[in-house]
């Protein structure tokens, strides 16, 4: 049997293994996905509220959907996620992070299924999910049109893809490259490459040709002053995320 195409940059895989055992360390070198995590969670739990008429004030608002964490790294969004009542898989190409997730999400009460495998592979499998959350992983494959037409496949009619990444333009580079690699150390050197960076019209452009009908996109803007992250209507210069669909058949 031929094994699946894959988008899976090898290079890209070893600098997060490289920094498995940190994931959950709030200052260590995901601090700033730490930080960012409260606003990327308002943003796909309103998405998902609105696309599947779920109250996010129920006990279990997204019970009964399943919820795909592609690239989900230590578990930062598939545990809150699996909180509020979804079915979770989380899917890493890294092998590293898996056990780190696993073991928290035990140490955490949750029931995540957490596995080493890649979009591409899920798709050729018939996975289908609900809702795909496809977070800072696109500036990381090698063939972003691949990738996002894997996920498409992955999504039942009607399904939901929250995809987030950086915009490319001279702020980005200030803020995303030298800014949090360089000046604050927040995370190691080259783990962004300022050339993989997409911008919003390229990333509609993407999930259009993959497939997927775009409906929205906000920007995620951080304040030096408050030191936190806010949703943005019109700020779509750094950290953006963008929601689409698959059309019902």
């Amino acid at each position: 049997m031929q094994a699946p195409h894959t988008t899976v940059d090898p290079s890209e895989i070893a600098k997060f293994e490289a920094m498995a055992a940190e994931w959950w360390d709030p200052n260590g070198k995901f601090k700033p996905l730490h930080m960012l995590n409260p606003c990327r969670l308002d943003y796909i739990t309103s998405q998902i509220a609105a696309e599947f008429g779920r109250n996010l004030n129920d006990p279990s608002p997204l019970k009964g959907l399943r919820v795909l964490d592609i690239g989900c790294g230590g578990g930062l969004l598939s545990e809150p996620i699996a909180r509020l009542g979804a079915e979770v898989i989380g899917a890493d190409a890294a092998e590293k992070n898996l056990p780190v997730a696993r073991l928290h999400a035990e140490q955490s009460g949750l029931d995540i299924d957490y596995r080493h495998t890649t979009a591409e592979a899920m798709a050729e499998a018939g996975e289908h999910f609900d809702v795909v959350m496809n977070m800072e992983v696109v500036e990381h494959v090698a063939d972003p049109l691949s990738y996002l037409t894997a996920i498409q496949q992955l999504l039942r009619p009607g399904g939901l893809q929250i995809c987030s990444t950086i915009n490319r333009n001279p702020k980005s580079f200030a803020m995303a490259i030298v800014g949090a690699e360089v000046i604050m150390r927040w995370l190691p050197r080259g783990t962004h490459e300022w050339s993989k960076f997409i911008t919003p019209d390229e990333l509609f452009d993407l999930l259009a040709q993959s497939g997927m009908t775009p409906v929205d996109r906000k920007g995620f803007v951080f304040n030096p002053i408050l030191w936190s992250w806010s949703l943005s209507e019109r700020d779509l210069s750094v950290n953006y995320a963008t929601a689409s669909t698959k059309p019902a058949v």
